[in-house]
């Protein structure tokens, strides 16, 4: 070996969320640890998420919140370390936190805390922090992999592939994880956009003129609901309740909204006999905000399906319009993608990997752990609790 070439127990390519986890983990069991990354600082996804607060867990993680070709696959890693574990290290640093909604933890303060508290924990396990590197070579020989950087070469009985996914590429995301994953024959499942905005096409552009408007909707792909709000782009559709539906969603499917999930059945009708001189358009703006009751009232008349007030209009008349505001149908055109998605679905394919320990079959010491792998979660920490468990369980093997 040259002067420039340094032996450890496992290389961590990949300095974010799952890579800090399971670099501090196994550097605390006494293991020696090159953390890697290209870019100049660690955790840059971490510091932009949750509007800069970090939504880093979601007490409410459980297996079926996650997508994957294999529904199991996350399961161990879940079981083995859940939020409540994360949520006592986040204690342990006196970083103060709120529950958001629906399960949603962020830090009161910043995201950098949390990335303060991964760093922190990787110097307890004295791991090597080295940034700004880029690996130019990766080779694997007689049970050890050699990667060479710009001003240094690394060698190791084991490799771990902490790079994630392709989305938000003006953070440096690539999809550098994949291709080492080919080169050592394992299957990535095409990846794409997740968590991302939809984009509406010509004939329904009339939607572009509610930029910035907000309700609450079940959103609705397939057998795939989720209520949150809606927002209304000059692109198409965002939101929670978009985002989540959005990683059900393929081309050549429609996406239904429920814009009144909180009316009865006959709410039009009762409508009609407390105010029957009320037009369509202020009932809607009853429960709808007001541009969008408009543009829905709208859009019916010129369905031939209403004019006039309500008193015009007969109860079964009225329950069409119920129904059709409670499925209204959207075809998008596609998402916003790689470049406004959250994460990524699909990638390493779950069937090479242990779902133990996060360790390829076709090649030991081959680790993949966090975005990388074939398994999203839900909009709302689970994606961060996907990567401290997957991290975790990794660093136990190594």
């Amino acid at each position: 070996m040259t002067k420039n070439t340094t032996r450890y127990d496992a290389i961590i390519l990949g300095a974010g969320a799952a890579g800090m986890m399971c670099a501090a983990i196994a550097g605390q069991r006494r293991r020696s640890i090159l953390l890697a990354d290209h870019a100049e600082r660690p955790g840059k996804k971490i510091l932009i998420s949750g509007g800069g607060r970090c939504n880093f867990t979601n007490i409410d993680t459980r297996p079926e919140c996650f997508l994957s070709q294999n529904p199991h696959f996350a399961k161990s890693a879940l079981k083995r370390y859940q939020p409540s574990d994360f949520l006592a290290l986040v204690d342990d640093y006196n970083i103060a936190w709120h529950e958001k909604t629906l399960g949603q933890l962020f830090c009161d303060g910043s995201a950098r805390q949390i990335v303060d508290m991964l760093r922190n924990e990787c110097s307890k396990g004295g791991v090597r922090l080295s940034l700004r590197q880029i690996a130019r070579d990766i080779s694997h020989a007689d049970g050890e992999f050699r990667v060479t950087f710009d001003d240094q070469t690394a060698i190791a009985p084991a490799l771990v592939l902490a790079t994630g996914g392709p989305s938000i590429p003006k953070l440096g995301a690539t999809g550098f994880a994949y291709d080492i994953a080919r080169q050592f024959g394992l299957e990535v499942i095409t990846p794409r956009p997740a968590l991302v905005p939809l984009k509406l096409g010509h004939a329904e552009q009339i939607f572009g003129n509610l930029t910035g408007v907000s309700a609450e909707v079940i959103a609705r792909c397939g057998q795939t609901a989720f209520r949150e709000a809606a927002l209304f782009t000059h692109k198409g559709l965002s939101g929670p309740a978009i985002l989540q539906i959005s990683s059900y969603w393929s081309p050549g499917e429609p996406v239904t909204l429920n814009l009144v999930p909180d009316q009865q059945s006959s709410w039009l009708a009762a409508a009609k006999r407390s105010k029957p001189k009320s037009t369509l358009a202020a009932a809607f703006a009853g429960v709808l905000p007001a541009r969008l009751a408009q543009l829905l009232a709208e859009q019916i008349s010129e369905k031939d399906l209403a004019e006039g007030t309500l008193a015009n209009l007969s109860d079964r008349n009225l329950k069409q319009i119920e129904d059709r505001l409670a499925a209204w149908p959207f075809m998008p055109t596609g998402t916003e993608g790689f470049s406004k998605a959250e994460v990524t679905a699909g990638g390493i394919a779950t069937k090479e990997l242990s779902s133990r320990t996060m360790q390829a079959s076709l090649v030991p010491g081959l680790y993949v752990i966090g975005e990388a792998v074939d398994v999203t979660g839900w909009l709302g920490g689970y994606n961060f609790q996907w990567a401290w468990a997957s991290g975790w369980a990794c660093a136990q093997d190594l």
